[in-house]
């Protein structure tokens, strides 16, 4: 019993600092699909028995593959798609954790269970997984021993998944502010180089704000040129030249 609670103690630790630094990365993960990828390998790291791991997501009701660590994880993940039924398919569907032997399975998933034992697959555990608003899917191990797994297994991924999902929904949110920025940085430095052109404008042609803005966009349109472009060739034509009238001709 000792040894078993200072595996137990042992694993904790090890889920402790696991989702402390998976937080970190997942949170500035450049996109999902790379940072799914870092799940499922965490996962086989994470839980002894599991050799290898996938995640199974839907969007507009059909079931696939996001992330896997095996090719063979992927190919039982499809003979379930195709049958339409399988753990993954129940985990998610049911929102309950699912750890069967592929011999207690026979009866219940036929073509799952005929495919894994081709593949040499004895056990599975799978752990409903929310990647993002409004998308269900599933955290699915495969183990090639018939130990069916433990019920701590099940609890440790259950918080691994738990955690992890907080984690996405921060690196959503996370990139949602940063493209938000982008936008505004952009629309900020092209608002510059219009007002520069409309300065230009008017002290050229001595006209006043909205005559020059008029020029802008009629050039705009003639030329089917954007708008912040039609203003940033004209500022760099004026600086560079030093030619008002060449310029101004060009604005119409």
């Amino acid at each position: 019993m000792a040894a078993d609670n200072d595996d137990i103690a042992h694993r904790l630790d090890e889920l402790g600092t696991t989702i402390a630094e998976l937080s970190g990365v997942l949170e500035h993960a450049p996109d999902t699909d790379n940072a799914l990828t870092t799940v499922c390998a965490e996962a086989v790291r994470l839980v002894p028995d599991a050799d290898m791991a996938s995640i199974t997501t839907f969007a507009e009701g059909e079931a696939t593959t996001a992330a896997s660590t095996d090719d063979r994880a992927v190919l039982l993940d499809r003979a379930q798609y195709r049958a339409g039924e399988g753990p993954c398919l129940d985990a998610a569907h049911t929102g309950e954790v699912v750890r069967v032997t592929v011999g207690e399975a026979g009866g219940r998933w036929p073509d799952f269970v005929r495919e894994a034992k081709e593949l040499g697959i004895g056990s599975f555990l799978a752990t409903p997984l929310r990647v993002e608003d409004g998308m269900r899917g599933a955290l699915n191990l495969f183990g090639f021993g018939a130990h069916g797994y433990q019920h701590f297994d099940a609890t440790t991924l259950r918080l691994y998944v738990v955690s992890v999902e907080s984690a996405l929904r921060t690196g959503r949110r996370y990139r949602q502010a940063r493209s938000l920025a982008d936008h505004l940085t952009t629309a900020m430095r092209h608002r510059g180089v219009i007002e520069q052109a409309k300065g230009m404008l008017m002290l050229i042609h001595r006209i006043d704000d909205a005559a020059a803005m008029q020029r802008l966009i009629a050039q705009s349109q003639n030329t089917n040129v954007k708008l912040r472009d039609v203003a940033a060739n004209f500022v760099h034509r004026v600086v560079t030249e030093g030619a008002p009238d060449s310029a101004g001709k060009a604005e119409g």
